[in-house]
């Protein structure tokens, strides 16, 4: 009996290893210090040395159960992204830059071929975000894990100089909401999804004009990454007062997380286009609007509360990223929520 025998290939986690390497190398940046295979991965600060007060700021989080159509689809070099995504966009939020990115993937059976598809997805992902892939762990677990099956999930760094942190504190009645389009579903309410859709391979191949795609293409479709959108509004010179990240919860529960006591937002529902594939979830399922709004972004993956004279100039920003703005709506002083017109 051996390692191998008991449903662990330590060779095949060399190859995984090596195959991954390719990618890995266009997301380096000159402040990695250490090469992928080693124990640790390790990040030099000196060039933030100058910052004021140099702040980390962090996030964490997987994809969640949207994996589940990318087995059935057998389709796994975009979810890496979707993994990225979660992490530096909550990092973006707070006005930070990533920084470093390391991923987790468990699986049941270790083939090299599929972990470096996983693995060129987080690549491109921290290349949209200009951080660093410098480590992660691919753990062969049989029996815990269907043979083809895995879970991913990652952790990013970033830094900010504090007194650039995007708290919501400055908030005032009259500032403006910009949202920034979404791909769709992005990676959040999938286990509705999949009681919606029929999860087989032909209902998921299943073209539709109204999506313009397969019905799997606009699901899989992986989560925007706004960083760039973000840099790009600051090096505008604009202020950003407070910014959301529309993840699980939709509406109702990330746009307070953004406001201080005593201030509301107002979003008007009609200042953009609910993409097709949202119809499409709501008609399909029976799902009340409100729930809709409680659990997707609906077409809106980020929010950002700006000054009124500072719309222009952040709009311009956005765009110049290559994300669509939406003037979505405004602030008043109120209790502390958010009103949907």
């Amino acid at each position: 009996m051996d390692y191998k025998n008991a449903g662990v290939d330590i060779e095949a986690g060399y190859k995984s290893v090596e195959l991954m390497k390719e990618h890995i190398k266009k997301t380096m940046r000159p402040e990695v210090l250490t090469n992928i295979g080693g124990f640790s991965g390790a990040f030099s600060m000196e060039r933030f040395k100058n910052m004021e007060k140099p702040t980390l700021v962090s996030g964490t989080d997987g994809v969640g159960t949207k994996l589940k159509l990318a087995f059935i689809m057998d389709k796994h070099d975009t979810i890496g992204i979707d993994c990225v995504a979660m992490c530096v966009n909550d990092i973006a939020c707070a006005g930070g830059e990533p920084l470093f990115f390391l991923d987790y993937i468990a699986c049941g059976k270790n083939k090299p071929e599929k972990i470096a598809e996983i693995v060129k997805g987080v690549a491109d992902g921290c290349a949209m975000s200009n951080a660093a892939l410098i480590g992660g762990e691919t753990a062969e677990m049989p029996g815990f894990y269907p043979v083809e099956e895995y879970d991913l999930a990652g952790f990013a760094v970033g830094v900010v100089d504090e007194k650039d942190l995007i708290t919501g504190k400055e908030l005032e009645e009259g500032d403006v909401l910009i949202g920034m389009a979404s791909s769709g579903v992005h990676s959040n309410g999938f286990s509705l999804v999949r009681k919606v859709f029929p999860m087989t391979k032909e209902s998921l191949d299943t073209y539709y004009d109204e999506l313009g795609k397969t019905l799997g293409e606009a699901l899989l479709a992986p989560t925007k990454i706004y960083v760039k959108a973000l840099r790009s509004i600051k090096e505008a010179g604009v202020k950003v007062k407070a910014c959301s990240h529309i993840t699980g919860g939709g509406f109702y529960e990330n746009i307070p997380r953004m406001l201080p006591e005593g201030m509301h937002a107002y979003v008007e529902k009609n200042s953009y286009e609910v993409p097709p594939i949202f119809k499409m979830l709501a008609k399909e399922g029976n799902i009340a609007e409100e729930m809709m709004y409680n659990t997707y972004n609906m077409g809106l993956g980020m929010i950002v509360a700006i000054s009124k004279e500072n719309v222009e100039k952040t709009m311009t920003a956005i765009k110049e990223a290559g994300e669509t703005p939406y003037v979505v709506g405004y602030i008043k002083e109120g209790e502390k929520g958010v009103t949907l017109c």
